[in-house]
């Protein structure tokens, strides 16, 4: 099998899922150029700033996809290409993007709120309770297993750290530039750019070593880290979040596009079975998985993910300059990580089935990734490197990425700290849910005791069904939005059963492996976190059945009422 019939099928598929099922789902949604989005109606300058589309696609994508669609299908190509390669497309088309666009748009429409608060309109006060809890935790376990793998990254590659350094400096700097210089976004982004990848080459040169014992340098950038995400948290979204999300998309951006040109170049061949059974040994740990339902929780964000409706709700939500700019943004952003989930299968796919398997039983990922792809990067002749220095940017490109999703999982964390306090007459829960510095510095807290504790480890296998369950959960909102307005939600509906099914099934597997395991902490985790999806589940039934009733009680109001008169 060829390498580039892959990746052009994937290209052409997204260009004509974004014409067509895109503007598809922008008409049933409703989508309305004249309304005001809430980065206009609530503008703060904080969090509510309306931003350039462009900008916003960069802080969007550079959010919901990190290492998600680069290590989710390399982990899943234990099942072999094919099956990852059909569940990115069809998964990413009509479920992951339908999914981002919905959740985006649903919050556009309740002020910017998270997909707890609509929850709440529209499944009951206890449901937004749950989902809030359960979603703050969720995010809790990102912060601290984020945390890890940046602080650890940092250590083993020195120069990453530099590099990560000087692209936080740059961000302001751009920010603030963006804002008051009167300069044009192009000539900034030329500028911005150019002084990202100098910092590149500033890194390889001047790696930022803190200690020479590992464990302590380890500690050292986990308390630097920890620290900076709580400013990165509070500061306005203009100063850091936006600029330094925009500019870092480009390094993903070069990587995406060093990898199709690559490919286009090499036409290399596929050496991964295309099929290699439905029952196979997953991870460097070897366990034995089926692949329904573990394929569908293993390719999370190259697919779908539940991250992303916090990420579209919680923050992207508040920057769109124009309801138009959703479609771009969020499921157009969506697409492309379909694109870089299909080059990270390809660049894995391609390797010699010896080199893959050494990566694979060593849990190395990412350096699977990044070794494919520099090889790509290597072949492109104008570039004149070796593979190994595009194997070096690759890997620096996804630590970069790393970090953008630890800020963004802190910032997000406070939101949904802020909404769960909302509506209290308590004076203490009111500042609660006003008071930024509370809710991030709650959530730095609790990240850190997760980080210095090794907790998060142990929770990490239950992040992908978790993260699963928090898009069925994001579907389900948008389908009762959907419903209690009047308007059609097979589109959400269908795909949230499916998720939901997947979910379930995963949790009752992973209850089930951790119990003969011993792992009674996970057993009970699993079991409840599957109570609590046939909770919201069954609540959202009974909302919606009662809403229906009120419906045909309003309906034969009339008629009685004319018929008492005769």
């Amino acid at each position: 099998m060829s390498g580039l019939f892959l990746i052009v099928s994937i290209v052409v598929l997204v260009f004509i899922a974004y014409i067509t099922y895109g503007s598809f789902i922008a008409r049933k949604l409703g989508i309305d150029p004249a309304r005001k989005t809430p980065a206009h109606t609530k503008s703060d300058n904080i969090d509510y700033v309306p931003g350039n589309r462009y900008v916003i696609l960069g802080h969007h994508f550079a959010s919901i996809a990190g290492a998600g669609p680069i290590v989710g299908p390399v982990l899943a190509a234990a099942f072999g290409w094919l099956p990852v390669y059909l569940w990115i497309l069809v998964g990413g088309i009509f479920m992951g993007a339908v999914h981002d666009f919905a959740s985006t748009v649903a919050s556009l429409r309740h002020d910017g709120k998270s997909i707890g608060e609509i929850v709440r309109m529209y499944i009951g006060n206890r449901g937004k309770k749950y989902f809030l809890v359960f979603s703050f935790a969720t995010m809790l376990l990102v912060v601290a297993v984020f945390t890890n793998i940046v602080a650890n990254t940092f250590v083993l590659v020195p120069s990453a750290a530099t590099a990560s350094v000087f692209f936080i400096v740059l961000a302001i700097v751009f920010g603030i530039a963006l804002r008051r210089s009167g300069m044009s976004l192009g000539l900034l982004t030329i500028i911005g750019v150019s002084f990202l990848f100098l910092g590149i080459w500033f890194g390889e040169y001047n790696p930022l070593i803190l200690s020479s014992d590992t464990e302590t340098a380890v500690n050292i950038w986990r308390i630097i880290l920890l620290v900076y995400i709580f400013f990165a948290g509070v500061a306005p979204v203009w100063l850091l979040l936006q600029p330094r999300d925009y500019l870092n998309s480009f390094l993903l951006y070069a990587v995406m596009l060093g990898g199709l040109i690559g490919i286009f170049m090499l036409n290399p061949t596929v050496n991964l079975e295309a099929f290699k059974g439905f029952r196979v040994a997953m991870g460097a740990e070897g366990t034995i998985v089926w692949l329904f339902p573990i394929l569908f929780v293993t390719v999370a964000c190259g697919a779908i993910s539940g991250f992303h409706s916090l990420v579209a709700s919680g923050t992207t939500a508040k920057q769109l300059d124009n309801e138009k700019d959703a479609k771009f943004v969020a499921y157009g952003g969506m697409l492309v990580e379909i694109v870089l989930a299909g080059v990270a299968i390809i660049a894995v796919a391609t390797l010699a089935a010896t080199q893959f398997n050494e990566f694979y039983s060593a849990g190395q990922y990412v350096a699977a990734f990044a070794t494919g792809v520099g090889t790509f990067i290597a072949a492109i002749p104008l570039l004149n490197i070796s593979p190994d220095v595009g194997t070096t940017f690759a890997a620096l490109a996804v630590s970069a990425f790393a970090l953008t999703s630890l800020d963004t999982c802190c910032r997000l964390s406070r939101y949904l700290f802020q909404e769960f306090f909302e509506g209290s007459d308590r004076p203490v829960m009111k500042e609660f849910s006003r008071n930024r510095y509370i809710g991030t510095g709650f959530t730095v807290m609790l990240g850190a005791a997760l980080v210095f504790s090794g907790s998060a480890g142990v929770l990490w296998p239950m992040f992908g069904s978790a993260n699963q369950m928090l898009a069925a959960l994001s579907l389900l909102a948008a389908s009762m939005w959907l419903a209690k307005r009047g308007k059609d939600n097979w589109f959400v509906r269908y795909p949230m059963i499916f998720m939901f099914a997947v979910t379930l099934a995963a949790l009752v597997t992973l209850g089930y492996n951790n119990y003969i395991a011993g792992n009674y902490l996970l057993t009970v985790i699993s079991g409840a976190l599957f109570i609590l999806a046939i909770t919201l589940a069954v609540q959202a039934g009974r909302s919606l059945a009662e809403f229906r009733k009120e419906q045909e009680n309003e309906a034969g109001r009339v008629p009685r009422e004319i018929e008492m008169e005769k």
